[in-house]
């Protein structure tokens, strides 16, 4: 019966002119062009893709003539671009191809095209890749990596080169100008010839959309793969290591970036090791690559279990060292200062930072909002992110205009997000997870854009009628009112729905052992360091729930800036958002609904289950608007995404009601499972998962 209604609705759907599609295309679904005519007299193979494009994808005038001209303006910047409807102007090659996508994006979703100059908000976009040399992705949920096929496996195959050319076009359609091949724990064989010889291959086939190539280093490489006695970075032998190494990447890749080090952290080599700091590590790869215009990205995520809050630990190691770093070196610092939770504030280190250039690092790929399987759109929360009041130069001071170059002044300005991508056909695993790799691209190049502008243009390029062979006005305007708008909304609410039934109310880190997938409030084996473990987080007790970060507590928040850390530290203006964040808070204690704070909690975590149901019926509605292979994948994601928020709500209102000893309010649905069946489905996938 069900090959029957397959068939059938397969027929339904090519009648309707809904091809069949399994999400490969992404963004830029091929439509049928209008003839035009494109000039520009320089040549290049990047002005050439740009030409390529506007012919092959043009919506405008039959006929209409679009010049491509290089310029000198003092109002752009190098990737800028002035459009009109018959004109782009850039000063480089790469701001043409960006005009020629901004144009096509425009008339596909149906937006003006008026004379007007557009800049980035970042010089430097980039997608940062935790694939590893064998193949694997850390992290990853699309399968394995598109860039490494194992240490034995580095012959470059058609096949291979097709597939860049498919990443580096998607990547330059958004403004996205960099990538990282390898995954940040890296591997020092990175830097070896051979494996240096396939990421100039790989470089190749991006340059000519305009996007640089960096590698992620080991700090200890001149000790593995180099045969010094030390990787010490102030010792003259290890300095020379370097400066010959990064010679030879640039005889390979004469644009190579530069590198990006995750240094002395969860067991990476780095300065410390040899009684040094950051700074001197920084600052000695800096050295070598300053000759070629290459950069170093540090990372500052950082933390040991001997202090006694990880949330400080960033803070304090890095805030002494600012100003003796170099200008080529950039501090690539994490959203917020634990590791990508569903909700963190801002890191304390934005803004506070003056004299170093600071770059945030988003998570593209969902390690901890349902990975794959979730419906998650992350815009919302890198829009609440960004336009986050710092206070640090006065009101205004947001972690956008503190990291754009708009309020210190820095060479470089940086975005970074660590990709979702790999070999799954449609590239990031579920359908929906490519509008984040695509709101990364559209944040990073305009950090003042709204979540609903991007989830508009990508519904529309993603699922919007194409080429139908019938009268279109009233379908496009039924595919607007019962398509368009409810599930953009969906994708606008998924974000605190997924807060919700995961950690509300500023809970955070209260994972399962198992990949960081389900709940695991209660996860704290014998012996294991605590900083590891979920109640090191929630501080679950009879008396209430929440990490004391005040004064009384660890004192985090004397991080933050006046007036913020101020309104951080009172319990009355905190932001509940944040509440349980920064405070161990009674259970008995009155929220803003006039419920006290664990019938708040029961409230959420139900309010995130309905929502998800919801969510569901909203797709079912939009069948008949999407083709039968994604809306059926889509349709089985979310069930399992029901499913799983449904396990969220009881195991954590279950464990925690053990400490409030207090009912789930009656009005709400009942718990499906009990605690100790949750309990031992927990310890079955930690069993599994080692």
């Amino acid at each position: 019966m069900s090959k029957l209604l397959t068939a059938l609705l397969t027929l339904v759907l090519i009648s309707t002119g809904i091809r069949a599609e399994n999400g490969h295309k992404l963004w830029l679904r091929a439509n049928s062009a209008i003839p035009v005519e494109v000039r520009c007299s320089k040549k290049s193979p990047t002005i050439d893709i740009a030409i390529n494009e506007l012919k092959n994808g043009c919506q405008g005038k039959a006929g209409q003539l679009i010049e491509l001209k290089i310029v000198k303006d003092k109002l752009l910047e190098d990737d800028g671009f002035r459009i009109s409807d018959e004109s782009i102007q850039a000063k480089t090659d790469a701001g043409l191809l960006y005009g020629a996508f901004e144009i096509l994006r425009r008339q596909q979703t149906g937006e003006s095209i008026a004379e007007e100059i557009i800049n980035p908000s970042y010089n430097l976009r980039l997608l940062n890749h935790w694939d590893n040399l064998d193949g694997s992705v850390e992290r990853g949920y699309a399968g394995r990596s598109i860039f490494w096929h194992g240490i034995d496996s580095l012959e470059v195959s058609p096949g291979d080169v097709k597939l860049w050319e498919e990443y580096a076009r998607a990547n330059a359609s958004v403004g996205i100008n960099a990538t990282v091949l390898n995954n940040v724990n890296a591997s020092p064989s990175v830097l070896t010839t051979p494996v240096l010889e396939r990421a100039k291959a790989v470089a190749d086939v991006l340059r000519p959309y305009g996007i640089k190539t960096y590698l992620a280093v080991n700090f200890a490489s001149p000790e593995v793969i180099g045969g010094l006695e030390t990787a010490d970075p102030l010792d003259p032998a290890v300095k020379a290591w370097w400066k010959e190494k990064v010679k030879e990447i640039y005889d390979l890749i004469p644009d190579f970036g530069g590198f990006l080090v995750k240094a002395n952290s969860e067991g990476q080599p780095g300065p410390q090791n040899f009684g040094r700091t950051h700074a001197d590590g920084a600052n000695m790869m800096a050295e070598a690559l300053e000759p070629y215009n290459g950069i170093v990205m540090w990372r500052a995520f950082v933390y040991d279990p001997s202090d006694e809050d990880r949330a400080k630990q960033a803070y304090n190691e890095f805030m002494p060292l600012d100003g003796k770093f170099h200008d080529n070196v950039i501090i690539q610092v994490k959203n917020g200062p634990i590791d990508f939770q569903p909700r963190e504030p801002f890191s304390p280190l934005f803004g506070a930072m003056k004299s170093t250039t600071v770059m945030p690092e988003l998570q593209v790929t969902m390690e901890y909002l349902g990975q794959s399987v979730h419906l998650v759109f992350l815009a919302t929360m890198w829009e609440e992110f960004l336009k986050s009041e710092t206070w640090q130069e006065g009101a205004g001071s947001s972690v956008a205009r503190c990291t754009d170059g708009s309020i210190f002044n820095q060479k470089y300005s940086a975005i970074a997000g660590v990709a979702n991508i790999g070999l799954d056909a449609n590239w990031c695993g579920h359908d929906f997870a490519q509008a984040n790799w695509y709101a990364f691209g559209r944040q990073a190049w305009d950090n003042s854009i709204t979540s609903a502008q991007i989830a508009d243009e990508w519904l529309k390029l993603t699922f919007g009628p194409q080429n139908l062979d019938k009268e279109t006005s009233s379908y496009d305007l039924e595919w607007n009112l019962s398509f368009l708008q409810p599930v953009k909304q969906m994708m606008l609410n998924s974000h605190e729905a997924t807060v919700n039934y995961m950690m509300p109310l500023g809970l955070h880190h209260i994972f399962s052992a198992h990949a960081h997938y389900g709940p695991g409030p209660w996860w704290a084996p014998r012996g294991m360091r605590a900083d590891w473990t979920p109640p090191y987080y929630h501080q679950a007790d009879s008396l209430g729930i929440g990490f004391d970060r005040t004064a009384s507590g660890s004192n985090a928040i004397s991080q933050y800036q006046e007036p913020l850390a101020g309104q951080l530290a009172d319990l009355n203006t905190c932001p509940e958002a944040f509440l349980l964040w920064f405070h161990h808070v009674s259970w008995d204690h009155k929220m803003k609904s006039n419920r006290t704070l664990w019938n708040e909690l029961c409230y959420r975590y139900d309010e995130g289950v309905k929502q998800v149901r919801e969510f569901q019926r909203v797709w079912d509605k939009a069948e008949r608007f999407v083709d039968a292979e994604r809306f059926a994948a889509i349709q089985h994601k979310l069930t399992e995404q029901s499913m799983n928020a449904q396990e969220w709500k009881d195991a954590c209102l279950l464990y925690f009601q053990q400490f409030s000893k207090q009912p789930i309010p009656y009005e709400l649905e009942r718990p499906m499972f009990n605690l100790d069946e949750l309990l031992e489905r927990d310890r079955h996938r930690v069993r599994q998962s080692q």
